[in-house]
């Protein structure tokens, strides 16, 4: 406990907390609260965006101009002028005229500048500003002020004067060549500028100084000073970081985390013995809670935009499938509370989170079906929902204001609780726990180690069916865990499959292996069933809680008839009894009692040769009656009232078996 205390509380956020909670539209029911220090109002979210969206309106696309392209185009297009004009039937004297005048044009168009518009710029084909680079000074341009490149191949058709149509033709279609833009979108250089100025804009708008009243008692809490309280909690909180001491924090910390551990360690003491003299299960406690604390944390340190992601609903579940309703209820409850001193809104966080956590618990009584992890999680769901709805309405007022967006994260929290189902598993296999769920897997006749049973020892095998009907009867009706009943019933006996035909349920001629073996003997060949079948089923890794079964079903009882059969025949030989008896322990549930006797009946019934109502009652009062007097039924919780009932219910059963007319008088 010590341990899981410090783990969480050394991940812990450090801080101080803000004292005061608060929400928009309510009413501010808290003293005046005055200003211990000056602090800046900080912008809503929409007006910070709305801030931002504006400043990147202002910032105008950056384009470069390419000083250097020129020279190489240049240079390309009177190279090529003078091998054009050569190769062509141009009279050689109209060359050098011709070609200064087309230089002089292409000179003028690229000093003008060729622009490549960027079609993210392009707002319904209409000019645009831009910032022009050259030498590292910018000026704003309007795009129309500007050559695109058929702008400028417009232009040198329009002004290139010739007086001849072919060398006005040849002349533009060279220049048409050697037009390309050299006023570029420099798109780093631009958002470089974005951020720059998306960074520099401020955050806050105005001020409240030290001393100034930021509420009033019952004042209601309208917009502006919503905004005031949650600059005035920003800045504290900001404030404590560096000031606080964070050791003082700790200390604080410890003593509520520890507190309420001792408070669960006082539940389980007082409640459940069980739990709290099983370290195991102990741990499987604490652990849940620590990696339930430590999931929160981890969330608050990556900032997520909300903590209802979390999915603390899985804490319940994987309690209520491992244990029982009463404790998953109240792990859930300290879990939520400690939580709570670490999220905004923690009143409202809290009825969240113990509303779901009860529909869970609900919703989960006994996983025996794969959709009862579905149907669960849609109460859940729905839960969230009507609280969502009801929290919106009751703050709102409208359901138009309600920002339906903010639910999305409780959906993922629900979609994160089906991940209950594979933690319960790794916890079974971690902590030696048995769910709900193992135990019908384990109950299933098709299980491996029952069709050997089956297969070796069919008597055993009909005879553990029986019994399993018999027990399971009897404890769903005086309470308690049928199922687990179920499977040590199926198992008990599961030590017979090593030498079957010393059992007389799985003999079939007259003839016992028994008649040839001393009487000592028999008796230590039966009464090893028990250890072989622990053996057998650790072998096969099956629960503890089944193997007790195997332990328990005969208790101490001595094995009576070769005990009585050897005192018979040899009296003048010392006996030792302990040869005769079984191991032990007696049972210690109601589950084991209800077994034991279940177990003794239904073989005793099957030695009857009348079975008739007298004789199947007389046979029930006779047995449970017998484990009395041996004190067979000491350690486990079964009152006179339970044995009643199970008697009641052993008489019908049996009868119903041995198709007799149950005559109620005489069963009552």
């Amino acid at each position: 406990m010590v341990l899981t205390v410090l783990i969480i509380t050394f991940f812990l956020p450090k801080q101080p907390r803000f004292r005061y909670e608060f929400e928009k539209g309510k009413v501010w029911l808290n003293k005046d609260l005055i200003s211990p220090f000056s602090f800046a109002i900080l912008k809503t979210n929409p007006q910070v965006v709305t801030d931002k969206q504006e400043a990147l309106q202002n910032v105008l696309p950056i384009y470069r101009y390419e000083t250097d392209m020129f020279n190489a185009i240049e240079e390309a297009f009177l190279n090529e002028f003078d091998v054009r004009w050569k190769t062509s039937t141009f009279p050689e004297n109209d060359r050098q005229n011709y070609k200064t005048a087309a230089h002089k044009m292409l000179t003028s168009v690229y000093k003008k500048g060729i622009i490549a518009p960027d079609l993210k710029h392009l707002k319904e084909k209409k000019p645009y500003d831009i910032s022009l680079l050259e030498d590292n000074i910018t000026k704003t341009v309007n795009s129309q002020d500007l050559y695109t490149v058929q702008t400028a191949l417009d232009y040198v058709k329009d002004n290139f004067k010739a007086t001849d149509l072919a060398y006005k033709d040849a002349v533009i279609g060279l220049i048409e060549n050697h037009l390309q833009p050299n006023i570029l979108f420099d798109e780093r250089m631009t958002t470089i500028v974005q951020n720059n100025t998306v960074n520099s804009l401020s955050t806050t708008h105005g001020m409240v100084q030290k001393g100034e009243l930021i509420i009033a008692k019952n004042s209601v809490i309208d917009d502006e000073a919503y905004q005031k309280l949650h600059s005035f909690r920003s800045t504290y909180e900001a404030q404590t970081k560096t000031i606080g001491d964070s050791t003082l924090v700790y200390i604080g910390q410890i003593l509520l985390v520890g507190f309420n551990l001792s408070l669960l360690m006082v539940f389980l003491y007082m409640f459940r013995k069980d739990i709290f003299a099983d370290n195991r299960q102990l741990s499987l406690l604490l652990l849940v809670i620590t990696i339930m604390l430590l999931a929160l944390t981890w969330a608050i340190k990556l900032n997520l935009p909300t903590l209802y992601y979390i999915p603390f609903t899985i804490v319940p579940i994987i309690i209520r499938i491992l244990f029982d309703t009463r404790l998953a209820l109240y792990l859930h409850l300290l879990v939520i509370l400690v939580a709570g001193f670490f999220v905004p809104n923690s009143f409202e966080f809290v009825y969240y989170q113990i509303t779901a956590g009860m529909v869970a618990i609900y919703s989960i009584r006994n996983l025996i079906k794969r959709e009862q992890l579905l149907l669960s999680a849609l109460f859940i769901l729905s839960s969230y929902f009507i609280c969502f709805l009801g929290i919106g309405l009751l703050r709102e007022g409208s359901l138009n204001e309600i920002e339906w967006v903010n639910f999305v994260p409780f959906i993922v929290s629900v979609l994160l609780s089906l991940l209950a189902y594979p933690l319960i598993y790794a916890f079974e296999r971690m902590f030696g726990i048995t769910s709900d769920v193992a135990l019908i897997e384990l109950t299933n006749t098709n299980n491996k180690l029952l069709r050997e049973l089956a297969f070796k020892a069919p008597g055993t095998f009909q005879h553990s069916l029986q019994v399993a009907n018999l027990a399971e009867a009897a404890i769903f009706k005086i309470g308690g865990n049928s199922l687990l009943v179920r499977a040590g019933a199926l198992y008990h006996d599961i030590g017979k499959i090593e030498n079957p035909q010393y059992f007389i349920e799985n003999q079939n001629t007259a003839v016992s292996p028994h008649d040839k073996l001393p009487y000592e003997q028999s008796a230590q060949i039966i009464i090893k069933h028990v250890l072989k079948g622990i053996e057998i089923t650790r072998r096969h890794q099956l629960p503890e809680s089944v193997i007790d079964f195997i332990r328990t079903h005969h208790g101490n009882t001595r094995v009576d008839y070769f005990y009585q059969s050897f005192l018979k025949n040899s009296p003048e030989k010392f006996v030792d009894e302990n040869i005769f008896r079984y191991p032990g322990p007696i049972p210690f549930s109601k589950e084991t009692g209800v077994l034991m006797l279940a177990d003794s009946v239904e073989a005793a019934s099957r030695s009857l040769k009348n079975p008739d109502a007298q004789n199947i009652n007389d046979l029930v009062e006779r047995i449970i009656n017998y484990k009395l007097e041996q004190n067979q039924l000491d350690n486990c919780d079964l009152t006179l009232k339970d044995l009643e009932t199970i008697k009641l219910i052993f008489k019908t059963m049996l009868m119903s078996i041995y198709h007799v007319r149950i005559d109620y008088l005489q069963t009552v």
